[in-house]
């Protein structure tokens, strides 16, 4: 269920997470029998993750045999079908990707070629966005915020 479209300007990504700011120390964990290797596929290594809320968790995973980086997010308590979402972007090509939609367990996956770049991922369950820019590179520091719409 995959969407691949180029973006300008990292602005159209960051309009996803408008609202009130929030933070929560709780780490989620991943619903039972789905993982990020499930949603994105066995080659895929979680190199990092970012709590929604207790609702779930967004993954950022890479894949190092053909230098792409997915993205899913995935629901601590599956059930009932929820607005959810999951995005990636690589600000130096442009190159976006996501999936959004009502699910029952996880969005995703989204894939982009990121080797060597930094990338900005996130992605939002219900009423609870993540957003973490610049991530994954030595020569930024990565920028998180969660906000509750």
């Amino acid at each position: 269920m995959g969407i691949k479209r180029n973006v300008t300007s990292a602005g159209a990504l960051t309009a996803l997470v408008i609202g009130a700011t929030a933070t929560f120390g709780a780490t989620a964990h991943a619903a039972p029998n789905v993982t990020p290797q499930g949603v994105c596929g066995s080659a895929y290594k979680t190199v990092n993750s970012a709590p929604i809320g207790s609702l779930g968790t967004v993954y950022l995973t890479y894949n190092s045999a053909n230098g792409k980086n997915c993205v899913a997010t995935i629901r601590t308590n599956p059930g009932t079908a929820k607005y959810m979402s999951t995005y990636i972007y690589v600000p130096d090509t442009g190159e976006w990707a996501g999936d959004s939609g009502n699910f029952t367990s996880y969005a995703g996956p989204s894939r982009v070629y990121g080797k060597g770049y930094c990338v900005s991922w996130g992605g939002n369950i219900a009423n609870v966005y993540v957003s973490v820019e610049n991530s994954n590179c030595a020569a930024l520091k990565e920028h998180r915020v969660t906000t509750v719409r």
